[in-house]
């Protein structure tokens, strides 16, 4: 095993799209307890643009369906700018349209330890 740590969380700034208050919430205080900067919640996918196009933003968690409407826009937004996103959905990973499935997605629900692995590995692939 390497000797070299998990890369440091602390400071990154992570958008989350989320339509259901509890989960949002749920996942922000995941994120804040890892140290991380929450961007949003957005609960509409124009709120998770809009945000997107005003704040910085490391990484983002998206839920695939907000409020009837698919995430798609915010992922090929965060896609043009270089950075890295996980789906975070009860959908199942044969769901996503073709050209987002190789992108890390975690079935809800799932702990804290899953999801901060995820974000982890999912940094560690852009930079690595």
């Amino acid at each position: 095993m390497s000797s070299q740590k998990d890369p440091p969380l602390k400071g990154l700034r992570i958008l989350v799209v989320e339509d259901q208050a509890p989960i949002a919430l749920q996942l922000e205080d995941m994120l804040i307890e890892s140290d991380c900067e929450v961007v949003g919640p957005a609960s509409r996918v124009g709120q998770a643009l809009r945000l997107l196009s005003e704040q910085p933003v490391d990484a983002a968690v998206l839920d695939l369906n907000i409020a009837g409407e698919l995430v798609y826009p915010v992922a090929d937004a965060l896609d043009a700018r270089g950075l890295p996103y996980i789906f975070s959905t009860g959908y199942s990973p044969s769901d996503l349209a073709a050209p987002y499935r190789r992108r890390r997605v975690l079935q809800k629900p799932f702990s804290r330890r899953v999801f901060i692995k995820a974000i982890r590995e999912t940094l560690q692939q852009r930079s690595g």
